[in-house]
């Protein structure tokens, strides 16, 4: 998938004037793009449309205007961009209550490195967390957020077309597996095929 461009991002005039209809567009693109591990992980399948409405967010929110602090807000969110063959997801971990949070987190260090994709009964894949999420071992707490890459072959992808796919997280603290939408299963080939 192409990464996003500095021309295709707008400033934050022409932004607000889009805005509305951009925000009804990624809640709807989204509803496809989702995966509740229960209780607590929900994953959001990005491409190239939640990367660039997730750019032009934080250049709203955070009143960017310097060509460097687009540049760099762009670097970062480019890596969430997915390659062919690949699937790029942001793992949150959502536990409502404060307290139970705090008790909580310290248990699930190194989730990110327990989600795993099953193909069938042809394949298991797990996918990789960025570098960032290391952190998680250092500060002895779970981070809320990773994000994560899982990269197939071409036969693997082929068998993801055609047999269920099942998401597991067997992290020793968090074990829970759902089964794949067929509707998010059809949006994510888009993903696995796009160049």
């Amino acid at each position: 998938m192409k990464k996003i461009t500095r021309d295709e991002i707008l400033n934050i005039y022409e932004y607000e004037k889009v805005r509305p209809q951009k925000v009804q567009k990624i809640i709807q693109l989204k509803k496809n793009r989702r995966l509740f591990i229960e209780p607590w992980v929900h994953l959001v399948f990005e491409n190239r449309e939640t990367v660039w409405f997730q750019i032009q967010e934080m250049i709203r929110a955070e009143r960017m205007v310097r060509e460097e602090e687009i540049q760099q807000e762009m670097d970062v969110y480019n890596d969430l961009i997915p390659d062919k063959n690949e699937l790029s997801i942001t793992m949150f971990i959502e536990i409502p209550e404060a307290s139970e949070r705090k008790k909580l987190l310290p248990q699930l260090v190194g989730i990110h490195d327990h989600l795993y994709f099953h193909i069938g009964n042809k394949h298991t894949i797990r996918a990789i967390a960025d570098e960032k999420s290391k952190e998680d071992y250092e500060y002895g707490k779970a981070a809320v957020v990773h994000f994560l890459k899982v990269r197939f072959t071409e036969q693997q992808v082929e068998d993801f077309r055609r047999e269920t796919v099942r998401v597991e997280i067997n992290h020793p603290n968090y074990g829970a597996m759902t089964l794949m939408p067929e509707e998010v299963k059809q949006e994510l080939i888009k993903d696995l095929v796009s160049e």
